[in-house]
């Protein structure tokens, strides 16, 4: 990992998983590679990718959506499916 990172971490803060997942996006590491040198599940390291995903795409915007709307835009695909 390129910064922020000791090498016994206790707690994984929004800061670190930031660091650990931008190294993954610019192919620095893998998630194998990361779950493997921390001691984390794969499954874990890729919901913190996926995760950050939507973040990033609003951060891109020309007009960035309120907390609330962020929700509401991820939640509007899942309530349809469901019917509600």
């Amino acid at each position: 990992m390129s910064t922020l990172m000791e090498d016994d971490i206790k707690r994984w803060t929004a800061k670190r998983k930031t660091a650990l997942v931008l190294d993954i996006i610019q192919g620095k590491s893998t998630v194998s590679e990361s779950s493997r040198a921390f001691d984390l599940n794969p499954s874990e390291v890729e919901s913190w990718v996926d995760e950050g995903k939507p973040g990033m795409e609003n951060a891109l915007r020309t007009k960035p959506l309120e907390v609330k709307e962020q929700y509401e835009w991820l939640i509007k695909p899942v309530q349809k499916k469901v019917g509600q």
